[in-house]
């Protein structure tokens, strides 16, 4: 599984109904466990970024169109970051010669 970081902003419309959040968290949840992904964790967050998930998926194209569904609600603008755990980090940087 690959590991994506996911910033996430409200949008107007998302804020204005910023009370049913939790239930599309929840949803958005079911959605990337049915195409094979999870959220490891998720954080509300103070400043440039409204929330934060650290998700898993299969490949980036199940990410891709995770992001757009998420999207296409209306209720949230996504910025999506592949991330490389330490491990894959050192044999990178190793990899350099």
């Amino acid at each position: 599984m690959t590991t994506y970081i996911v910033l996430i902003n409200w949008t107007e419309l998302g804020a204005k109904n910023v009370r049913e959040s939790p239930k599309r968290l929840d949803a958005a949840k079911k959605l990337l466990g049915e195409m094979g992904g999870s959220f490891k964790s998720f954080y509300l967050t103070m400043g440039e970024f409204d929330m934060v998930a650290i998700v898993e998926a299969p490949d980036d194209a199940v990410l891709a169109r995770f992001a757009l569904l998420l999207s296409s609600g209306g209720n949230v603008k996504t910025r999506t970051m592949k991330a490389f755990p330490e491990f894959a980090y050192r044999e990178i940087i190793s990899s350099l010669g």
